[in-house]
């Protein structure tokens, strides 16, 4: 419902949405960084120990790279994790090391290490389940002072205490509220799709109501022609010139009925892609707000169409668990260009080489100036296709 908003609040409308999805180019992706970087201020007293000359060769050098270790994987993970967390054990193990290297530096090298347990603070709080990030926030703030206690601070322990607790407790609401906002994204892709159901019902109605009175008006005109032409041909002529005028105003009332009907609209293939695939309890990934600024009709139709004959791959034959929906605009050789990816890690079906569906699909995108491209991976399949975008002001790669 943004086309009520002023512009400067359907922009910040725009970026509310993007909360939870990962980055659509290099500018989001620097935004999204430039979020994180602030919270490296407590890094100031390690690396103020370091360069003050207070340890030996050894342990300074020791020092320099479990910070460069602790740093890379706060960033790596909080930057993932605020658009496509990484799934399995990684994050747990992630965690563990750091909450490892911030207990030995704070023990080996003094209380100026004691802000590290703020960073481990915001990893448990941003990455756990509820029900873990409630325990083990608490036992890294009891890690933290027991540091400050070995190091003969705990002045300064206790000054960061209620940081490192409230830190935690923070982030885990944080998560929340993406988690609800991206729930919340599913849903009015659910409901876009509920509306497209309803826009069929209603040109179902309208076709009915147009076509019930011109075939029944054509039905009785062609019983009167019929009886009239032994002994009127003349009166039949009428009846059947009427019958060719209703005819065709009924061809042209259909046309009107179904203009703009029948092309497929991405946002809403979008909607039922989500839909389809959690019926199908494939685990999806599918964005919600399509950009298709300075995208011809026919290549959204053609992208529309790749939608849907590779979902219904997915669905019916793939056997997948999950599937990657992804729309990124790319800056290619031969111009710029809008690419849409999906990846799945079923077994791609049974077939061999292209079929049908592949080969149509080829053709409606070399209409629209596009290609495609759709092959077997290690574990999954992926299809890409890809349409031209118009002139207009150039931007970086989706990537």
């Amino acid at each position: 419902m943004t086309e009520d908003l002023r512009p400067d609040e359907g922009a910040r409308a725009e970026r509310l949405m993007r909360i939870g999805a990962p980055p659509r180019n290099r500018g989001e992706a620097i935004r999204k960084l430039v979020w994180v970087l602030p919270w490296l201020v407590f890094l100031a007293s390690p690396v103020g120990d370091l360069t003050a000359g207070h340890h030996t060769m050894g342990a300074t050098v020791a020092g320099w790279a479990g910070l460069a270790v602790f740093v890379g994987i706060y960033l790596t993970i909080v930057f993932r994790q605020m658009g496509r967390p990484f799934r399995g054990g990684i994050v747990s193990v992630a965690v563990a090391v750091q909450w490892v290297l911030a207990v030995v530096l704070a023990f080996s090298l003094g209380s100026s290490w004691l802000g590290l347990f703020v960073y481990v603070s915001v990893m448990c709080g941003v990455t756990f389940p509820l029900r873990v990030a409630y325990w083990t926030i608490p036992a890294t703030t009891a890690a933290m002072m027991l540091a400050g206690w070995h190091a003969h601070n705990l002045d300064e322990a206790w000054g960061l205490f209620l940081v490192v607790l409230l830190v935690g407790y923070s982030m885990t609401g944080i998560r929340q509220l993406v988690a609800t906002t991206i729930e919340l994204r599913k849903a009015r892709a659910t409901v876009a799709q509920l509306a497209a159901n309803e826009e069929r019902l209603r040109l179902a109605r309208d076709l009915h109501d147009l076509l019930g009175h011109s075939l029944s008006l054509i039905t009785l005109k062609s019983e009167l022609a019929g009886r009239m032409l032994p002994d009127h041909p003349d009166k039949a002529a009428r009846q059947v010139s009427d019958i060719e005028q209703v005819s065709r105003q009924a061809l042209v009332d259909v046309r009107e009925a179904v203009t703009g009907y029948r092309r497929p609209r991405l946002a809403a293939e979008l909607a039922g892609a989500q839909v389809a695939l959690t019926a199908a309890a494939v685990t999806a990934e599918v964005p919600a707000d399509p950009d298709l600024t300075d995208v011809s009709e026919d290549g959204e139709a053609a992208l529309a169409w790749a939608l849907r004959e590779a979902i219904t791959n997915v669905v019916r034959h793939s056997g997948a668990t999950a599937c990657t929906v992804e729309l990124l605009r790319r800056q290619t050789l031969d111009g710029r260009v809008l690419e849409l990816a999906v990846e799945d890690n079923g077994s791609g079906g049974s077939g061999k080489g292209p079929g049908n569906g592949l080969t149509g699909l080829t053709e409606r995108l070399e209409k629209a100036g596009g290609t495609l491209e759709a092959g077997r991976l290690k574990r999954g399949f992926r299809l890409v296709a890809r349409v031209p975008l118009s002139s207009g002001m150039a931007v970086g790669s989706g990537a």
